[in-house]
């Protein structure tokens, strides 16, 4: 593992408890960063904060609740002193089902949790980084946000809002010290495969020319560098992680 210098950084990542987030903070504290894991089950929080280490910090989160946003950045801040760095890791994939037979209540929860969910976190730890005039966002989109895939019209719909979501607030912080920028991996194999079809899953593994799925540890190096000090000259930006899927 190449050494990305976070030390003494504080960081939160939501969705911390599993997968993606969890293998980010674990990236993070072998980095000298604290963590806060922000998920919905507190419990799974609270032990995967348990096993970084000391220092570390598991909070009940639900992200599609503006209270429980703040009152999460509240606590980080007072535990910390201060955020340093946000992942916003929290998703949910949502009914694989087409358009005409997708119900309204399942997309609404889709979006409720990756885009309502992804701007109620950037929205409350930028007001934070901006008192200290340094901050890096990272928001985790996916492949599905650029090319749409079948019968994942909610998901592929959602993370395309987390880019120009991404997009705006990169542009709007240009001239400040903070970086935001997102990241769309292609299928990597993570519980969340739970919440979907065997059918979606092989079209997903088909799309990507390595032939094979992404691994949480190298989302995780890509997302350690981009909560560096190094990354300092990119904002707005799409990073893509796909195994030789992206096009464009």
């Amino acid at each position: 593992m190449n050494h990305i210098d976070l030390k003494d950084r504080c960081a939160v990542v939501t969705g911390g408890a599993a997968g993606i987030g969890l293998a980010v903070a674990q990236r993070f504290a072998a980095s000298g960063a604290r963590v806060a894991l922000w998920d919905v089950n507190e419990a799974a929080a609270k032990a995967a904060a348990a096993s970084l280490g000391a220092g570390h910090l598991g909070l009940a989160v639900d992200v599609a609740d503006e209270a429980s946003v703040q009152a999460a950045t509240d606590a980080t801040s007072a535990a910390f002193g201060r955020i340093d760095v946000l992942v916003c890791s929290a998703g949910i994939t949502g009914p694989n089902t087409t358009v005409v037979e997708y119900p309204a209540d399942a997309w609404r929860r889709v979006f409720d949790v990756n885009v309502h969910g992804t701007f109620l976190c950037d929205r409350a730890v930028v007001r934070k980084m901006l008192e200290r005039d340094y901050g890096r966002v990272i928001n985790i989109a996916s492949i599905a946000g650029k090319e749409g895939n079948p019968n994942a019209s909610a998901y592929s719909a959602s993370k395309a809002a987390v880019i120009g979501l991404t997009k705006s607030l990169g542009k709007e912080l240009a001239k400040t010290g903070i970086r935001v920028n997102c990241i769309t991996p292609a299928a990597v194999k993570t519980a969340i495969f739970d919440q979907m079809t065997q059918q979606h899953i092989d079209f997903m593994l088909s799309k990507i020319p390595m032939a094979r799925f992404g691994g949480v540890e190298e989302i995780a190096a890509m997302v350690a560098w981009l909560a560096s000090e190094e990354c300092s000259f990119s904002t707005g930006a799409v990073f893509d992680l796909s195994g030789g899927r992206a096009v464009y």
